[in-house]
């Protein structure tokens, strides 16, 4: 299994070049309008563990970005505690943090646990989520992603 993640982490630094992507925001995987979760609902990964598209009638803004919610329920829950509701890394895929880069996600990519969602990069050449439950053990990937997220929430891309 170790091989298999260290010859994805290889594959995952090649792929750099063709995912990631030019913008000033650092912190957060947001479009050019600082719409986050590509307008995926936040309350949607988290309450109900489903991909589900807001809609822009529905929106709020955290820090200066902006998520969209599939009702007007779901944006007051998320007013209400918007930190509960952030994505882990930015919104980055959590196996490239975990690899020590940023790449954008594919928003019907995700896990929840212990009450946080975590989503992953999709293309087809690497299904980052598969990688990661793979490797059975979400404790240790974490922890290296959370401790290479501090450096590269502070990194353009």
């Amino acid at each position: 299994m170790k091989n298999l993640i260290k010859t994805s982490i290889f594959g995952l630094a090649l792929l750099v070049s063709s995912v990631t992507f030019g913008q000033d925001k650092m912190a957060n995987n947001v479009d050019n309008s600082n719409i986050a979760l590509q307008g995926y609902s936040p309350v949607s990964y988290l309450d109900l563990k489903l991909a589900q598209q807001g809609s822009k009638n529905f929106k709020s803004e955290y820090q200066k970005v902006v998520y969209y919610f599939t009702s007007e329920a779901q944006k007051t829950t998320f007013d209400k505690n918007p930190t509960r509701y952030l994505p882990q890394y930015g919104g980055f895929c959590a196996f490239g943090t975990y690899a020590g880069a940023k790449f954008r996600v594919d928003p019907n990519k995700f896990i929840v646990k212990d009450d946080k969602y975590y989503l992953y990069l999709n293309n087809v050449e690497l299904d980052a989520k598969q990688l990661w439950l793979a490797e059975n053990n979400h404790g240790k990937l974490k922890s290296v992603a959370d401790k290479n997220w501090s450096k590269l929430s502070k990194t353009h891309n």
